[in-house]
């Protein structure tokens, strides 16, 4: 029993596939929950982005990176990344 399908229907970009060493070193790492966690969009965009690289360093560079971010939790491809939660402004400056 594998985990949930997630609904990709509504992303306009093409679907990528889970590649088998992307898969691997999610599990490695303990970060597969926080990618799951992650919106079908941002899945697909990291998975999009690691299969575009050309060298195989820039290919590890860019899986690296996308498990620094699922394990800091704040950033999204080099971007700061709430999940959803909104800071609130201080208004009392």
């Amino acid at each position: 029993m594998g985990a949930p399908k997630r609904d990709f229907s509504h992303l306009t970009r093409k679907i990528q596939k889970m590649p088998a060493d992307i898969r691997r070193a999610l599990t490695d790492a303990g970060l597969t929950a926080r990618y799951r966690q992650r919106p079908a969009y941002q899945q697909n965009d990291y998975l999009a982005w690691i299969g575009r690289a050309v060298r195989p360093e820039t290919r590890a560079k860019r899986l690296a990176e996308m498990l620094d971010d699922l394990r800091r939790g704040d950033r999204y491809m080099g971007m700061a990344y709430g999940a959803g939660k909104t800071k609130k402004a201080d208004v009392s400056k």
